[in-house]
């Protein structure tokens, strides 16, 4: 009796525990969704800057696109290293690290005056990751199997940022100026930086990971090169990395040269700009919240992967025919949930490929994808709309995505007829 009441015992602190420990990383992961909102909050402020900051300063389109590609390129060049650093030295010393940047980047566009302060004050991009270092820690406090619902939960972040973040950024812009705008956006990353302080733990990584990896790690250098690029040799894993660049450069030429867009294409006014940012956070709200869990729920990543880039080519015909802003926004409802499900997908399928002691560098890797876009973009997109305008960024979107399309369906048949003979 006295052997079976200690087991019991034990049984119960057992339980105890584990349900502590659950709510400390439910406690933990809310403090990364509210941190990614913030963090997202501050950038679109941001982009209610830049743009109009460069106009006084003498930019045209070209111009305004080699800024864009230096952005790409420091964060290029960044985004693995940060990656590597968060998995070596953990969640909260690279959180604290890319919330720093922030505030130093705001800063420095805050006494920007001149075109050269301009490009200065995108130095520090190369550690802002707030968000690759949110998803890392959302991916090591998940199973994989909920992985890409969790995931789909920091987008939910990123529309109410969004939102936020337009709104605030635009009529700040409009009643204080663009110095005003960029010293608030620096006091919201240093709140940002006293979150993370109060409530991300040191690491997140399973404790069976630490012990077996951590060692090891720490002789190797966040600028080793080799262990960045052994991730490309598990599994399915090169696959995807060029699908997800293929795929995502004509998105993300657009996306890049949506501030020239809107300011030269459609006319709109900073607070009027903001606006529409808003809706976009509004709408990627709803399909991050309300429907990529349902639909990770019930269908494969490879399947939503392939409607993702479906109806991503729909979209970018769509766009080579739009004459004004309404019809824009009716355009935006398929590209939100194209761009939403692509990127979710990719990031849960990149992760669940490597061991759990390399998700930071995976994340990591993923972010240099973006950065890569926006790298080659703005030079790409620039050249694209001053010659040939707006359509011919849609149609080129249509083509390389059908064929990524047609590309994967192809592969997925002759998977199925193999697997029936």
């Amino acid at each position: 009796m006295s052997r079976r009441g200690e087991r019991n015992e034990e049984t119960d602190k057992a339980s105890v525990s584990s349900k502590v420990a659950d709510d400390s990383q439910m406690t933990t992961i809310y403090a990364v969704y509210l941190i990614a909102a913030l963090d997202i909050t501050w950038m679109f402020l941001q982009f209610s800057v830049t743009p109009y900051l460069a106009k006084k300063l003498g930019f045209d389109t070209l111009w305004f696109g080699y800024l864009q590609t230096t952005v790409g390129v420091i964060q290029l060049l960044g985004g693995p290293m940060f990656g590597r650093f968060a998995d070596l030295f953990g969640a909260r010393m690279a959180l604290s690290l890319a919330c720093a940047s922030t505030v130093v980047f705001f800063l420095l566009l805050a006494i920007a005056d001149t075109p050269a302060m301009l490009f200065i004050h995108k130095i520090p991009t190369i550690f802002m990751h707030v968000l690759p270092a949110s998803q890392m820690v959302v991916t090591d406090l998940t199973k994989p199997e909920k992985r890409a619902d969790a995931l789909s939960k920091l987008g939910l972040c990123f529309g109410i940022g969004m939102i936020v973040g337009s709104t605030l950024g635009g009529q700040l812009s409009k009643l204080y100026g663009e110095k005003f705008t960029a010293y608030f956006g620096a006091a919201g990353s240093a709140f940002s930086l006293l979150l993370v302080l109060k409530f991300i733990p040191k690491n997140t990584k399973a404790e069976t990971t630490r012990g077996n990896t951590t060692d090891d790690n720490r002789k190797k250098s966040v600028f080793n090169l080799g262990e960045i690029t052994r991730l490309m040799k598990f599994p399915t894993v090169m696959q995807t990395f060029i699908i997800k660049i293929v795929a995502g450069l004509p998105s993300g030429i657009f996306q890049v040269m949506f501030s020239i867009i809107a300011l030269e294409f459609f006319k709109l006014q900073p607070e009027q700009n903001g606006y529409l940012m808003a809706y976009f956070g509004i709408v990627q709200m709803v399909i991050q919240g309300g429907v990529i869990g349902r639909l990770t729920a019930r269908y494969s990543d490879n399947s939503l992967l392939l409607l993702s880039i479906g109806v991503s080519s729909l979209v970018g015909l769509a766009q080579a025919y739009i004459q004004n802003v309404w019809q824009f926004c009716l355009n935006i409802l398929p590209m939100m949930f194209s761009l939403s499900v692509f990127n979710v997908i990719t990031d849960s399928m990149l992760t669940k490929s490597v061991p759990s002691s390399d998700t930071g560098t995976m994340l990591g890797l993923c972010a240099s994808v973006q950065s890569l876009l926006r790298t080659v973009g703005p030079t790409i997109g620039g050249f694209l709309y001053v010659n040939y305008g707006i359509s011919s960024i849609g149609l080129i979107q249509f083509f390389v995505n059908i064929a990524v399309f047609v590309y994967l369906l192809q592969r997925r048949l002759n998977k199925t007829a193999e697997q029936r003979k």
